[in-house]
């Protein structure tokens, strides 16, 4: 699936690639924050010795950036970006709308939806941009 980013959204990839050594996919920019879809393997590099690579990343873009690993399959994929959600299974299913079902830890309900919904959001649009998913529930 192809993704389109806009020139801001490039311009933060070829930062984040260039402070951190990591290969970055995609990037969604919000407000307040960067969203940074990170090449599988590469979330070690990204986040770098202490957390110092996504630190000077945030600190010279102003914004909170949050990282979320690609994935082969839908179902990994969905449960990355819920991170930091302890999340124990994902099935996908597919009746006419691929919804992904994310069973996740009772206590890390409200991190996987986020205030206001917003981490479940970026999950939901992350997974319908690489996988064609077009919902995700949490079970």
């Amino acid at each position: 699936m192809a993704v389109t980013l806009t020139d801001e959204a490039l311009r933060i990839l070829g930062l984040f690639e260039e402070v951190t050594g990591a290969s970055g996919r995609d990037c969604l920019v919000e407000d307040d924050r960067v969203v940074v879809l990170v090449a599988a393997g590469d979330m070690g590099t990204a986040i770098g010795p202490g957390g110092q690579h996504v630190a000077e990343v945030e600190e010279r873009l102003g914004r909170d950036v949050k990282l979320v690993e690609d994935a082969d399959t839908a179902a990994d994929f969905v449960a990355n970006a819920l991170a930091p959600a302890a999340v124990y299974h994902v099935t996908i299913s597919e009746n006419g709308d691929t919804v992904a079902y994310a069973e996740v830890d009772e206590a890390d309900t409200g991190v996987a939806i986020g205030a206001d919904g917003r981490n479940i959001d970026t999950a939901r649009e992350l997974a319908k941009r690489h996988f064609d998913v077009d919902d995700i529930q949490l079970a």
